[in-house]
């Protein structure tokens, strides 16, 4: 621009004389010198406003760098406390399965206490027997110790894990007098086991196989009133149910299954119990 200026004005003063030049051409010539000036002005405030934007993108791009350093930073503190807690997690669930099986043991051991405490005879009093003169030739002889009946076998020693799970494989097996001996053995020894509820409701299941099915009702309603807090009670009522049925107690079998839908609706008892509910209901009318 500059540039152009400067041919500019050359021109104008050789076209012209300098003894011709008008008043108008001398305004014209301070005119494009004003220009020029701005022009030179213009360009070093252009030259400023360009280094100052380049200092303030260089400034944008270092802050954006220190972002991302920091987010990089945040992400990776981040991770490591994800992994730290998972790690935390797995050690958790390990001690609580730990804690668990050690309590498991502990009832066992106390069971077993138990068990062997109630198995000790109270030895009987002996009662001294009357002097014998020594040396006596007519002195009556002693009389022979009597035997009463033959004790049943001992379950001392024997722990209630091993006493149940051999009453079950013979229920398994079809030893149906076999199983309910053993059941009936556990349920004296450890009356209060955990696996107390399943000793009952497995006799159940064992005169329920063999359609004996009174006692398979006597044997459930056992479950029912000893073990009211037991994991087999739902599955108790609902077995009573189909016993009540083959009875032809139709009004009795409904009100068992019923009960286990109000009781545990979601478990498979309860959901069974809704299948025969609506079975019978589909019944004709005798």
């Amino acid at each position: 621009m500059k540039r152009i200026l400067t041919i500019v004005a050359v021109l104008l003063a050789a076209a012209a004389p300098a003894s011709a030049q008008s008043r108008e051409q001398r305004q014209m010539m301070a005119d494009i010198r004003m220009l020029q000036q701005q022009t030179q002005e213009l360009q070093v405030a252009i030259g400023t406003l360009t280094q100052a934007l380049q200092d303030q993108i260089t400034q944008i791009k270092t802050v954006n760098t220190r972002i991302d350093a920091a987010s990089d930073a945040q992400r990776k503190g981040f991770a490591d406390q994800k992994v730290t807690i998972d790690e935390m997690g797995k050690d958790l669930r390990a001690i609580r399965e730990r804690v668990d099986d050690t309590n498991v043991r502990v009832s066992n051991v106390r069971e077993e206490i138990e068990a062997l405490r109630n198995s000790i005879p109270v030895a009987a009093p002996i009662s001294a027997a009357p002097p014998v003169p020594v040396g006596d030739p007519n002195a009556p002889a002693a009389p022979a110790p009597t035997t009463g009946p033959t004790p049943p076998p001992s379950t001392a020693g024997l722990s209630p894990t091993r006493m149940f799970d051999t009453a079950r494989a013979d229920y398994a097996a079809g030893q149906w007098s076999l199983a309910i001996t053993g059941f009936d053995a556990f349920l004296k020894t450890f009356p209060r086991s955990e696996m107390a509820d399943d000793a009952q409701f497995l006799i159940g299941e064992t005169y329920y196989a063999q359609n004996k099915w009174m006692d398979a009702i006597a044997a459930y309603n056992a479950v029912i009133q000893n073990y009211p807090m037991g994991n087999a009670v739902p599955e108790a009522y609902y077995k009573r149910g189909l016993a009540q049925e083959r009875l032809g107690q139709l009004d009795d079998a409904r009100e068992s299954w019923n009960t286990v839908i109000q009781m545990a609706p979601d478990s498979d008892a309860g959901r069974l119990a809704k299948q025969n509910l609506d079975r019978v209901a589909r019944r004709p009318a005798q």
